[in-house]
Parts: C-alpha cells; structure tokens; sequence
C-alpha cells in the first residue's frame, strides 16, 4: 500500500520552505515513522539535504521535463518506501512556464498528478491579517489541488501571531504551526542556492535543531492527519529517464562535480549500469576499467586552481578521451574547455578537450527550460533525438570555438533553436544538464 504525502509549497521564493520542508521531515524520522522527500522542479542541491534528513533516498519531480510515467515511477516508488513522502515545492505554488495543463513545471502540477493535498508556507514578515488574503488566493487559483492548511513563518510576536491567525480563520485556512524569525535556523547559501549538503558544517546537528523548532512551533499530529494517500494514474515502471552513456561508467564526484540528477543515476543502474566515482580535486583519473565517463555541474569555478594543478587527472583524462566518450554537463562542460577565468579574473587551463573558453568573473544569470535536438549519435541518444532539461550557471562563454555544436536549443517561450554545446571526436558538452528524453507525450 502507498504512503501517505503531502507537498509544502509556498506564494513565493524565499518564504521559508525548505528549512521547514528539512524540519518537518527530521522530526517525523525522529517520532519513527519512515520518512522520504521530493523536490519539484530541477533543483540539484535540496534532495541531498532531504536525504540527509530523512536518511533515505531523494529525487525530483519535474512536470515540464518528465513524462508521465517517469513522475509515476518516481513518485510511487518513493511511496511505497514511506509512511509518509513530504515533497518541497519549487518558487511558487504556480509559477511555471508555457506548456499543456499539467505540464508546466509548477508544484501545484505535482500536488495534482499525485493527489496530494499541499500546505502552504506564508512568510508573514511586513504583514498580518493580509496574509490571510494571499492564501486566499492560493487556495481559489487552481482546483486541481487542495490547500488544506498554513504554516507561519518568521512571526514577530505573539501579537502579531494572533493578527495573522484572525486573517487565516477569516478564509477558513486551518493554520497548523507558526514559526518565529530565528536567524539561527537559515542554512548557508551560495551563488547557486545552498551550500551543498556534503559541505554545510555540522549539518546533521543543523537538521536537528530544525527538527526541534518545528516540533515546538508545528502541529505534527496535524501534519500527519492532512496528508493523504499517494494516489497515482500511470505504473511505476518504465524505460530510464536518459540511456546510459556505457556500461561501465566512470563520474566525477567531489566538491566540484556534484550536480546529477537522482533519478538518472537510478535509470543507469537499473539497466545494468555501473557507476565508479573518481575525485578530480583528488588528482585522479577516469577507472581505466570504465567505458565512458561523465563529467557532472557542480562549482568547478571555485575550484579552478586545484583543477587546472590536477595533472594526473588531466592527462588520464586526456588519455580516456581519445578511445572512450567523455561528456560534461555546466561545470564539467566548463572543465572540458580550454580555459577557466576564475572570479578573480585569473584564467586556468582546462583539459582543452573543446575549445570553448568560460569565465565567473563576467557574471550572467542563465536560468530556465531547454528542449536540446542532438547534432550527431553520442552518449545521450542519436542525432535528432530531442531531451528535455534546464540550464543554471553564472559563467558566460568567453570563445566559443570551432567545434561543432553539441545541440540545437529552444526555450518554452518560443526562441529560436540556437547552438549549444560543444563536440569533439569523442568529446561532448554543454551547459545543458539533460533531464529526460522527449518523446512528444506526456
């Protein structure tokens, strides 16, 4: 039988949501029930940290970029493991892009396609009883869904408690916590949200000190009698996400490479796939046993000293390139190429696999869907087929080169296809982090 779940979303960015979300689910692991976490949306960084507060598997649910029977999958996998699956939503409840209904990359996507009910996190800082009008809104905007209760954040006093309860009894909106501003509950950020999960200091005595808060200020009885059962249209079974770029597959795994989707390193093993990790901030190569090697996103430009000083693991894989595909994603695109301009404005030379050249120091926001049509066969697909995905970086391209492009790109706005990447006999990447392929269906 399915577990329970529920998703805790949010009108907005920055209302609080993942240190709630992380709270609420160390302190359900702490009553003893078996708890597991999803994120909406193409975020990297908060599955780690829900695993590490859950002590289970992460993934991600992305309506825009999955079809439906990977969010099924997903989704049902995660429930049937669970007592309860507490999944976090993305910005706001309904922010998206264009797209068929249910397919446009908002949490209220997930929270219908799995039929869970959502609790709604309202940052009441600056105001009172109006809060009770923003929620209002978010429970009338969509009925597919169903907000079932609030959860205050960063309340002043218990006055001003008191007045932003009157404005949520008014709409009848049950409010099933409230948490005062504690500077000491944030988790540190960085230019790409979180510090990673790996890195944040003490991070499981963080995690319980976010348990505790939300145990003194969060109606935990309440929490559990709202969620409802998963309830899920399509099977849980299917094809993996992405192809498995080999059978043998050698990935970078460190400070610096770190960005891989959960569900596609689950797609890979479950095709008979294995994964070997090697660390290139620990000077080591690509496994010679391997037949390709995937270089993941991560913070390459914070590492690009040790990086471009990694001899054994530039030269090794040079080497594993010139008989084995290589592929990198953003970072590892980066590292790929043949330099790396550092914030400092200090350039560092890369593995020169392509001949791409990428800078932090001229920064520039690149955010958003892609939908990518391979150029030529490699280790994502054959030439024409079409995968969905996103892109994240501050780096911009200073030289693209004389490769060939990787892909052709568009946006859900309706852009013009563009290139995107780079290819190199062997070699291939782009700042395109792959999601799934695209089929056309849903």
């Amino acid at each position: 039988m399915s577990g329970k779940g529920l998703l805790i979303a949010a009108p907005r960015s920055g209302s609080g949501k993942t240190t709630i979300t992380l709270g609420l689910q160390r302190a359900l692991v702490k009553r003893g029930l078996t708890v597991r976490g999803l994120k909406c949306g193409p975020d990297y960084i908060d599955p780690a940290f829900h695993a590490a507060a859950t002590g289970a598997p992460s993934a991600n649910l992305d309506s825009f970029a999955m079809p439906d029977t990977l969010l099924g999958q997903i989704a049902g996998e995660a429930a049937e493991a669970a007592d309860i699956v507490v999944a976090e939503g993305s910005m706001g409840l309904f922010d998206g892009v264009p797209g068929e209904m249910g397919h446009t990359g908002a949490s209220a996507d997930i929270a219908a396609f799995c039929g869970w009910p959502v609790v709604l996190v309202v940052d009441v800082s600056g105001q009172a009883q109006s809060a009770g009008a923003v929620a209002l809104g978010c429970v009338r905007y969509d009925e597919r869904i169903r907000v079932v209760g609030v959860i205050l954040n960063k309340v002043a006093s218990e006055r001003h408690r008191r007045l932003a309860c009157a404005g949520m009894e008014r709409i009848g909106l049950p409010v099933l916590g409230a948490l005062p501003r504690e500077a000491s509950l944030i988790l540190p950020e960085r230019h790409l949200g979180l510090v990673q999960a790996g890195e944040t200091e003490d991070l499981h005595g963080r995690l319980d000190a976010l348990a505790d808060a939300i145990s003194a200020a969060v109606d935990l009885d309440a929490i559990l009698a709202v969620a409802e059962p998963t309830d899920l249209p399509v099977t849980r079974h299917g094809a993996p996400a992405l192809p498995a770029p080999g059978r043998c597959i050698a990935i970078a795994r460190d400070a610096a490479f770190s960005f891989v989707y959960p569900h596609v390193e689950t797609g890979w093993r479950a095709t008979g796939a294995t994964l070997l990790p090697f660390s290139p901030l620990a000077d080591e190569s690509p496994p010679e046993t391997c037949d390709s090697c995937w270089l993941p996103g991560g913070y390459p430009e914070l590492h690009a000293g040790r990086i471009a000083g990694a001899s054994r693991f530039l030269a090794g894989l040079r080497r594993f390139a010139e008989t084995r595909p290589v592929h990198g994603e953003c970072g590892g695109y980066m590292v790929l190429g043949r330099t790396l301009i550092d914030a400092d404005g200090t350039a560092h030379a890369m593995a020169n696999l392509l001949s791409v050249e990428t800078s932090f120091a001229k920064r520039k926001m690149n955010l958003g869907y892609r939908r990518a049509v391979l150029q030529a066969n490699g280790p994502l697909g054959s030439a024409g087929q079409a995968l969905t995905g996103h892109e994240f970086h501050y780096a911009t391209i200073i030289s693209v080169g004389d490769d060939a492009p990787f892909a052709m790109v568009t946006d859900p706005h309706g852009s013009a296809p563009v290139p995107a990447g780079g290819r190199r006999a062997l070699v291939t990447g782009s700042f395109f982090h792959a999601i799934a392929r695209f089929t056309g269906q849903p």
